[in-house]
């Protein structure tokens, strides 16, 4: 029994889950559809760092981390723009776990994707050739390690560009020079403010018709668009117009199993930050789909939802502590500190509601430890027995 304070702040008693979710240890990839995890990042917790300095991480556990999820058949989404690069990551902390995740993909034959970015432009960010040098040179990085890139919305970009034409000029020069066919990411201002009037419009619809004007401007070099607008009827809408071969990859953590599941039109890929904590559930789900039973696939992820919407409640960009606290607490790492103070980014009430919807799903596979984690997280905030 432990106590744990609700949205008022009172606490209220709390009754664990005694055994956790059967599920295999290691699998297989799932076949009928792309699922990636963008995964977080594990901080040193005796690093000497300030807030607004670079990140000392715990590679070992970040890359068992990394080992965990692959295991069960998911790919990484490395080096992202809020999973790790907006968690206190900067840009030569990126580079290197992207050469560190590559070297463990090639040896453990894990699916790896990896984010390249501008992030090395600060404003006033100098001109489009500066912004798509930055590109180029994080692109030719991930590249030279064997990944597949994501090609990262561009802050740098949406301050200088003046239309949609600058969108064309930048990414048209990227994707003649990838060595193999990218994502193109759309991150929603709801992530980054910076980001509002990406692809050159306020108009969703005109921002719509620049993107599709763009990959179908360039055949054979887009493998997919990740989609992370949190706007389920219009990324349907854009995934039925995108050209025969070019997936679509949901970053929807509120709407994702109907999305992943599809309709008579087809179905979004996933590349998700809350597969981070639901790994095992989500790969035995989309194995359900491989099989043909997306009644059994909803019914395993449906009841996942709420975790989802509480982890990506507003503001959004703050999803991450939750997920550091489900990693602890599922026994992932040995301490619940987060690259640039970011733990204290939700309030108590916010985290001890994340552990009971978890908990309640079977997601800790010691439900005893986890519990007296939690506990003794609430001992540092007084609320302790």
């Amino acid at each position: 029994m432990i106590h744990l304070p609700d949205a008022t702040g009172a606490l209220r008693p709390y009754r664990s889950r005694s055994r956790p979710l059967d599920l295999p240890a290691r699998a297989a990839p799932p076949v009928s559809r792309a699922v990636l995890a963008a995964a977080h990042i594990v901080a040193d917790p005796f690093g000497n760092t300030t807030p607004d300095g670079p990140a000392d991480l715990d590679w070992d556990a970040t890359l068992a981390f990394r080992r965990h999820l692959w295991a069960h058949g998911l790919g990484v989404a490395e080096a992202m723009d809020t999973a790790q690069r907006g968690a206190g990551l900067d840009r030569a902390g990126a580079a290197e776990l992207v050469r560190r995740s590559a070297a463990e993909a090639k040896a453990t034959g894990g699916h790896l994707v990896c984010g390249a970015g501008t992030d090395r432009l600060t404003p006033p960010y100098g001109t489009l050739a500066d912004v798509t040098a930055a590109y180029e040179e994080d692109l030719a990085h991930v590249e030279s390690h064997g990944a597949r890139a994501v090609v990262m919305a561009s802050r740098a970009l949406a301050a200088l560009a003046a239309g949609p034409d600058d969108y064309h000029e930048v990414y048209g020069r990227l994707l003649r020079q990838t060595a193999r066919p990218v994502i193109l990411h759309w991150l929603g201002p709801m992530f980054d403010p910076a980001l509002e009037g990406y692809w050159g419009s306020t108009d969703p619809d005109a921002a719509t018709d620049t993107l599709l004007d763009l990959v179908a401007a360039h055949p054979g070099k887009v493998d997919g668009v990740k989609v992370s607008l949190l706007d389920a009827r219009r990324e349907t809408a854009l995934r039925r117009r995108l050209p025969a071969g070019v997936r679509c990859y949901t970053g929807d953590d509120l709407h994702y199993p109907a999305l992943v599941d599809g309709d008579a039109d087809g179905h979004s890929d996933a590349l998700l930050g809350v597969l981070d904590p639901l790994a095992p559930l989500a790969a035995h789900a989309v194995r359900r789909l491989d099989a043909g039973d997306r009644r059994g696939f909803r019914a395993l992820l449906d009841p996942t939802v709420p975790l989802a919407r509480h982890l990506f409640a507003p503001p959004v960009r703050s999803y991450k502590t939750g997920i550091v606290l489900l990693a602890w607490l599922a026994g992932h790492q040995d301490h619940f500190t987060m690259a640039g103070g970011l733990h204290a980014a939700r309030s108590l009430p916010h985290l001890a509601r994340a552990y009971e919807l978890a908990d309640g799903l079977g997601l800790f596979p010691d439900p005893e430890r986890a519990e007296a984690r939690m506990g003794r997280l609430l001992a540092v905030h007084g609320a302790g027995p």
